[in-house]
């Protein structure tokens, strides 16, 4: 729990008197939000973060508390009397802004500071937060995840703030320095590159730090007893996959693979957007694979499990390494524009599966077609996603938002041919790279690319309830929800 200190002392009484009749004249600290359709208290407004520098101590068990510090560089957009972070389920001992001591309380999953100084409109401010970093809790809810010898993070959707007070939105994304001490028998990857690795006594203390913006859902710190394996991409880029000591040489195969895959990605897309890349297996059950910037998240089992055939585990790489360019190097501006991230990864999945292991593109999206009214009404559709369930913020990942946008972007190659596809793909990841952007961008580019209006097109693919007809496929047909394999 957060905890409310008394008020800091004044040098005179005139400072003493003027706090008081601005405590008087303000509200109670309240949760805030940027307004987020599906995740309304995310984000706060008032503020742009330029950059974090998270401190973290693991003294080698994953079930207590790490010691953390967590800096906040940012630009007031407002003169900001309070700043409301996005921070729960851990423990805050001080708080301070551009040096001085400031009060804090929280309010519902919000760390609210009353600074000493309201910082001015267009002003730098550092916020320095002292806490504990707490990775105990189900798996379930994000954040730390405890692995077989340590901890990773899994951060998507909103669960950046259960490990780190930040502004938990995709649409504000900042530059990131990790510090980590840990024992010295204990590997520290994060995203990024390594700057530094000083051994003091009995520990290690690394140091990593982004080339690029990230936003806070992409963060990954991974402590255990790791192998780093290092080898290089295309045109030199460092690959370090980081896997179980004691995996290495079974795992050797499939690491291997990656540098093919980025060369394929980069001769569909254009260049890797980030200075580094990598796979991160863990000693956990997720049931999930996850994006990480530079370092994706896999599941040991997925590559250990006989029942998976190579083909798709393959192609399971290859959607999370897509989504470097489409969800990392792109974020989605609002979480209703998932679909940019998830449909993307689908869709070049699906057609390295055709092109590398014969998995016909056009069959899968057949299914996805027959299941596609189902999959909207249960879901909504593609860029009006329904809610997640109460308590369960991972079902918003649905099959609506996989294969169900993948079917999308069939249906706009088939609209606006395979030629001005390809180069509507590469100019989106050209314009947006670092940045954010959402459903209306993607759909200006496209009509600008095809060089006619598409409004009408995305309305019905995007919006509507129901799928409208396949061009090219007016024999295909999408079940009725509730009928008979449509589930």
């Amino acid at each position: 729990m957060l905890h409310t200190p008394r008020r800091r002392p004044r040098a005179v009484l005139l400072a003493a008197v003027s706090a008081t009749l601005v405590a008087a004249t303000l509200p109670e600290p309240t949760a805030l939000g940027i307004g987020d359709r599906l995740f309304p208290e995310l984000g706060n407004p008032g503020y742009d973060v330029i950059a974090y520098d998270i401190a973290l101590a693991y003294r080698g068990a994953n079930d207590r508390p790490l010691d953390a510090v967590t800096t906040i560089d940012a630009v007031a957009g407002r003169r900001l009397e309070r700043v409301n972070l996005d921070f729960t389920h851990g423990t805050v001992r001080s708080v301070r802004v551009n040096g001085r001591p400031a009060e804090f309380a929280s309010a519902g999953e919000d760390l609210v500071v009353e600074p000493a100084e309201a910082p001015a409109a267009g002003s730098r401010m550092r916020i320095t937060v002292d806490h504990t970093s707490d990775p105990r809790g189900p798996a379930s809810a994000g954040g730390w995840v405890r692995t077989g010898d340590g901890l990773v993070m899994a951060n998507q959707a909103d669960a950046a703030h259960r490990v780190f007070p930040c502004n938990d939105h995709p649409a504000d994304k900042a530059y990131f320095t990790f510090r980590v001490s840990a024992p010295k028998d204990t590997t520290v990857v994060a995203n990024g590159r390594r700057v530094s690795r000083t051994v003091q006594g009995t520990e290690t203390a690394w140091v990593y730090r982004t080339g690029q913006p990230m936003a806070t859902e992409l963060a990954q710190v991974a402590i255990g007893r790791s192998a780093v394996v290092e080898r290089r991409g295309p045109h030199g880029l460092p690959i370090r996959d980081v896997v179980p000591a004691a995996d290495r040489a079974a795992l050797e195969p499939w690491l291997a693979k990656t540098p093919g895959q980025v060369q394929w990605m980069e001769r569909k897309v254009g260049r890797y957007p980030f200075d580094t890349y990598g796979v991160l297996v863990a000693d956990a059950d997720t049931g999930f694979e996850l994006e990480t910037q530079t370092l994706s998240l896999f599941e040991r089992s997925l590559f250990t499990d006989s029942a998976y055939p190579d083909w798709y585990v393959d192609s399971v790489m290859v959607h999370e390494l897509a989504h470097q360019w489409f969800g990392n190097s792109v974020s989605p501006r609002t979480w209703s524009d998932l679909w940019l991230n998830e449909g993307h990864a689908t869709w070049y999945e699906a057609l390295y599966a055709e092109e590398r292991a014969g998995q016909p593109l056009v069959d899968r999206m057949r299914q996805a077609y027959r299941l596609s009214d189902g999959w909207r009404a249960a879901g909504g559709p593609p860029a009006a996603p329904a809610l997640p369930a109460p308590g369960e913020k991972l079902s918003l990942f649905r099959p609506v938002v996989y294969d169900g946008s993948a079917l999308v972007l069939y249906a706009l190659r088939q609209t606006i041919g395979a030629s001005a596809f390809e180069r509507l793909e590469r100019e989106w990841v050209a314009v947006h790279k670092d940045g954010t952007a959402g459903t209306a961008d993607f759909t200006a580019l496209a009509s600008r690319v095809a060089g006619r209006d598409l409004d009408a097109f995305f309305d019905g693919w995007l919006h509507g309830t129901k799928t409208p007809p396949m061009p090219g496929h007016p024999d295909w047909r999408s079940e009725a929800p509730g009928a008979r394999g449509a589930g």
